[in-house]
């Protein structure tokens, strides 16, 4: 079972020309989407987070369970889901304009225990920059890595949400010790500053880094370095591709059981290869469509 922590919210798309031309709610959120991926991928998933009791927060645990996400974990509060409005750019990237003061998901207190059967733990985005839930989930964080589970980070830095980018910086080289896999844009590791090799001697057993359409490399502790090309697509925009690379890579190493630092150490270049081709499919699927919307198992062929 792998659990995901984190905020879920509602993403407002535009679907026209013109800033506010036929903005759409859609369910989001980083961890949000990569519950709903994994889920859809087939893999036992808990979502662990806090959602508002509002017509918002109903339709984001909807979503949830239409992927056969278990949200026995959730907390529910009466405080409105955060809005993201969303700008898209010409070649289909997307940047946010957040709407946070008060909202559910800040309120989140770490549960005392993991569900029984937790493989894994995946956090990121927004929850680990918002106090007072941001402080909750590094304990979370924490105290999984501290029991041995595997963890993993994808910070997928919102510049917009983080006031002192110098203490942020500072906080996320504090996590390195708990996690397993990081795995983060291109972006955010120029904005973050480092390299692959200084993350992985800080904690990390491999660092997966996306390149929009030119791919994925990952980066592991023994010097290695895998890399594959991007899959072609007409894309639509990149909202939630990241979060659906996240859900493939756990994907793919929950069915090579390969959930622990030890086992990616033993997964060579054939390993890191077809994973890496996974989560390039899964998320070339995930930008052809609007909104985060992404693959189900049967779309993506042999893993």
């Amino acid at each position: 079972m792998i659990v995901v922590a984190g905020e879920a919210l509602i993403d407002l798309v535009p679907q026209g020309s013109g800033a506010l031309a036929g903005l759409t709610p859609r369910p989001g959120g980083g961890p949000y989407n990569t519950a709903v991926a994994l889920g859809r991928l087939g893999s036992p998933t808990v979502f662990c987070s806090r959602v508002s009791r509002d017509a918002f927060g109903e339709a984001l645990l909807d979503g949830l369970a239409d992927a056969g996400v278990d949200v026995s974990s959730v907390q529910r509060g009466g405080e409105p889901t955060t809005l993201a409005v969303a700008t898209i750019g010409a070649d289909g990237s997307a940047a946010y304009s957040f709407y946070v003061e008060g909202t559910a998901d800040r309120l989140f207190t770490a549960p005392d225990r993991l569900p029984d059967g937790t493989r894994a733990v995946s956090f990121g985005t927004c929850s680990l920059v918002l106090e007072p839930g941001a402080s909750a989930y590094e304990e979370l964080l924490r105290a999984a890595a501290g029991q041995g589970v595997f963890t993993a980070l994808d910070p997928n830095v919102r510049t917009g949400l983080i006031p002192d980018p110098d203490a942020y910086r500072a906080r996320f080289k504090g996590w390195l010790p708990s996690v397993s896999l990081l795995k983060l844009s291109e972006e955010d590791a120029r904005w973050l500053g480092g390299t692959p090799r200084e993350w992985l001697a800080a904690g990390p057993s491999a660092v997966v880094i996306t390149r929009g359409g030119d791919g994925l490399t990952a980066f592991t502790r023994d010097g290695s370095v895998h890399s594959v090309p991007g899959e072609p697509v007409d894309v639509v925009d990149t909202i939630g591709a990241g979060d659906t690379v996240n859900a493939a890579l756990l994907h793919g190493l929950a069915a090579r059981n390969a959930l622990s630092p030890a086992a990616l150490a033993e997964l060579g270049p054939r390993g890191w290869t077809g994973l890496l081709r996974f989560a390039a499919r899964a998320a070339a699927v995930t930008c052809s469509r609007a909104g985060a919307e992404p693959p189900y198992a049967r779309e993506l062929g042999d893993l």
